[in-house]
This record gives structure tokens, sequence and C-alpha cells, in this order.
């Protein structure tokens, strides 16, 4: 059985999400984490709501994230953080995110706008006593707009610097896990980095594309006990299904390309990765049935 330890279902249709869920379901999904984001933080809610919502033994078992994504960093007011803060304090709200830094988007608020919220939400988490999901996007490949607006600034070396900081196990609780890098898309030196800081590496289906070789690679590097694999469904499709709508069945595409990058069976990297998702959020909820 999987997990798919990134998909954002709210972005699904009331009268999408049932099939969804159902295919799911059908290959092999046993747990998706809903992320919990939405359009802004006015929607952070909704991915917990859909978590909650009436369970069946016939799909997957949901939890829940909820945070501010960095795209809507000017958007951490007082007020939506104490809504982050409410959302964190449900037991089936197993992580504060995905939260970070994101230099890609000429729209995007500037670096300090950026950080204030990383910094604000990293507070959050820890009291929460909750892993986090990073999302680290810079602009190394960002139009000439965004370049000019970002200028030399390193989204990932920034980001790395304050988790050093502001992210150690004396900050956050000696028993709460750091989390995870959410989609994980750097190098071999990239992935000691982010292991060194206690976090998972988690793979979505761009490992799957032909130009992906530097994410290959440190996806046969990862320790095994570090790895996940995710959808970040409806992005990111996997080969064969690259250019379509991505939705959390598709995780098996995925974790078979893992798969063979590692020597593993299929089944052997589902247990894996299973095994590492509940090691991760300490999960004392039962699949619901």
């Amino acid at each position: 059985m999987l997990v798919d330890s990134h998909a954002h279902l709210d972005m699904y249709t009331p009268d999408e999400l049932p099939g969804v869920l159902t295919r799911a379901h059908a290959a092999g999904v046993q747990t998706i984490l809903a992320i919990g984001i939405g359009d802004g933080p006015h929607q952070m809610h909704r991915a917990l709501e859909i978590a909650e919502a009436t369970p069946s033994p016939d799909l997957p078992s949901i939890y829940a994230s909820a945070g501010i994504h960095p795209q809507e960093a000017a958007n951490a007011t007082p007020e939506n953080l104490a809504q982050l803060a409410a959302l964190a304090a449900n037991s089936r709200c197993i992580a504060i995110g995905e939260i970070g830094l994101d230099y890609y988007h000429v729209e995007n608020p500037l670096p300090d706008v950026q950080k204030a919220a990383f910094l604000a939400q990293l507070r959050i988490a820890a009291a929460a006593r909750k892993p986090i999901l990073i999302h680290c996007r810079t602009s190394e490949l960002a139009t000439p707009q965004a370049k000019a607006k970002f200028g030399p600034a390193n989204a990932w070396e920034e980001l790395l610097t304050l988790l050093a900081e502001h992210w150690t196990p004396e900050i956050r609780g000696a028993s709460t896990p750091a989390g995870i890098m959410h989609c994980f898309s750097g190098t071999v030196g990239d992935a000691r980095s982010a292991l060194a800081l206690g976090f998972h590496l988690s793979f979505a289906g761009n490992l799957t594309y032909p130009a992906a070789k530097s994410i290959r690679e440190a996806a046969a590097f990862a320790p095994a006990d570090r790895i996940l694999v995710e959808t970040d469904a409806p992005f990111l499709a996997p080969i064969p299904f690259r250019g379509q709508r991505n939705e959390p069945a598709l995780v098996a595409h995925t974790a078979d390309a893992l798969a063979q990058l590692r020597n593993l069976t299929p089944s052997d990297l589902a247990a894996q990765t299973t095994a590492n998702f509940h090691s991760l959020f300490t999960l004392n909820l039962e699949p619901r049935t």
C-alpha cells in the first residue's frame, strides 16, 4: 500500500473528488496528506475539512496540513496566523505547510516579506510540535523580470540558513521531526544539506522526466528511511501522463520509478515509504474504517 505524501485535494471540485479518491484506493493508495494552502489563507482550512469528512473503508485515509504559501506571504497577517495556529491544534492536521521561499515568480513578495512569514509559521509549528512541509523555488530558471526583481538572492541557501538557526531540535522539540522537503528537485549535494537538517525527501512525478538526471541521482542516494513519494496533484503528472491533470492514483508510477532506481520491488518500495511516513508523523490515528 502507498502513501501520497502531498496532494492538493481541495483543488478538485466536490463532484470530482469522490472519483479521485476511489481511483486512488483502487491503485493501492492507503493514505493521502491533503495540503492546506488553498488559493490563500482564507482557504487553508479546506484540506482539514476533507480529512474530517465522513470516512469510508473503500477510500484512503486522509490527513491534512495547513500553511501560508510563500506566494501568499504578504497575507501572513496576525489574524491569518491565528487561524493557522487554531488549525494546527487539530489532531488530524499533522503538519504545517507547505511553507518556505519562492523567488521564481515576479509577482511573489520580496524576500524579506517571505522570510518573515516563514519564521512566523515556524514559531506556530514549534508551539504545536508539528513537522513542516517545505516549498522552495529559486529564480534561477525564472523570467528575466523575476531575475531582475530577486537579483542574486538564492532561495535554497537562504532557506537552509533560516532552518539551521530557527528549526533546530531545541526549538521545535527534540521529539518533533523536522519535516519534508516537498517535491525534492535538487542535487545530491542539496540532498545532503536537507538530510543533515533532519528532513525527509519526497519525490514527485518530475522524478520520471527525461531531463531530471540530478533528481534521480539524489533519489538513488537518499537513505532508505528518509524517502517518500507524492503526486503534488493536480500538478506534475508522471510519465506516461505528463501534461495531463495529476491525481493521487498516479503516485504508483512515481513509486515504480523510484523502486527501479533503488533496485527494489514496487511492493518493497511501497512498504518502505509507507513506514517512513508513519514514523515521521508518529500517527496515533488508525486508518478509518
